[in-house]
């Protein structure tokens, strides 16, 4: 990849400070970077970083200049590097067709520009949507429905009925319509209550390896367009996670809990069922949600509660050993006192 810099600034509204026609061949952060390489620096100890490295051209957001390097001046210096990643690594091409090794059946429909790859069991009436790729041992059961452009990467099962929208990325391990938690007592013994729902996924989702998201005991469990689901959560049955949300490593949430959109529940964070969780929500890491939550709200802690009452609880039992001495000092004294 050949590119000027007045070609990348096209590409990411930037302003070039310095010669425009400097040719860039890849990016690289500042302590890897090579003669050709775009670096970045959000702030100015990256920045002094940069113009210490042997890139020849430094992605910047603030008002830095340097006497030695080409500057591209952007708003948003990561998002600016999010939109060149693609530039400078372009995604892997999966070829169209499938592999020998494949199960299909007969009732599936795949669109002729998909990608069925090793080992992939396809059931009965699903269908596959265009350049979608599954990219080997998946397991796609009866009735599951992907969108155009989605990726399942090696290892990720779906069960029936399962319905993925477009441009979904799922990775390795991940399983999607599992069996939720579901028994009744009775007679000293729990009987498995069936599990006849589905899970259904909007558009732009991207699921982290080793996720599980549980079917709907009746109904649907959803993740809504543009949710962000990193590796190793679990969402129970019924669960219904709002657009555009964020739900980082381990994060546990149980089930018929509706998340709203745009909000954040940082990792281990564990939530209890039936609630219903806010937009515009940010949850703190190892977390514990036992209530309803309102819009905007900031939480942290076990229980959670207002982030500011709960950092003032934290500072408050720090100081607690010292209390404890000063405590033995003041009884010392009154002990003496009374002697």
């Amino acid at each position: 990849m050949h590119l000027t810099v007045t070609q990348l600034a096209e590409q990411i509204h930037g302003t070039v400070i310095g010669d425009s026609t400097v040719c860039l061949t890849g990016l690289a952060k500042a302590e890897n970077a090579q003669a050709g390489d775009l670096t970045f620096a959000e702030n100015e100890e990256y920045f002094k970083a940069a113009e210490q490295s042997a890139a020849s051209a430094i992605l910047v957001e603030g008002p830095w200049l340097s006497t030695s390097k080409v500057i591209i001046q952007v708003k948003n210096a990561r998002v600016a590097v999010a939109q060149l990643l693609p530039v400078f690594f372009p995604p892997e091409v999966h070829i169209p067709g499938i592999h020998p090794s494949a199960v299909v059946a007969a009732s599936a429909s795949i669109d002729e520009t998909a990608h069925v790859g090793p080992n992939v069991v396809v059931g009965e009436k699903v269908r596959i949507g265009a350049r979608t790729a599954l990219l080997g041992g998946n397991h796609v059961a009866v009735g599951c429905v992907i969108g155009e452009d989605s990726v399942l990467h090696p290892g990720v099962i779906l069960y029936s009925h399962s319905r993925l929208g477009d441009r979904v990325f799922i990775h390795s391990g991940s399983i999607i319509g599992a069996d939720g938690f579901g028994y009744s007592f009775n007679q000293g013994r729990h009987h498995k209550v069936l599990q006849v729902g589905n899970v259904v996924i909007g558009n732009d989702v991207e699921i982290g390896a080793n996720t599980t998201i549980d079917r709907g005991a009746l109904g649907s469990t959803t993740v809504g367009e543009g949710t962000k689901v990193d590796n190793f959560v679990h969402l129970a049955h019924n669960v219904k996670i709002g657009r555009h949300c964020i739900l980082m490593g381990q994060v546990g949430i149980a089930g018929s809990t509706e998340v709203g959109d745009y909000t954040v529940i940082a990792s281990q964070t564990g939530i209890a069922g039936h609630l219903k969780i806010g937009s515009q929500v940010t949850i703190g890491a190892k977390s514990g949600v036992m209530r309803d939550v309102p819009d905007q709200s900031k939480l942290l802690g076990v229980p959670a509660q207002a982030d500011k009452q709960t950092k003032r609880q934290w500072l408050s039992t720090a100081k607690l050993p010292e209390l404890a001495q000063r405590m033995r000092a003041v009884e010392k004294r009154l002990d003496k006192s009374a002697d």
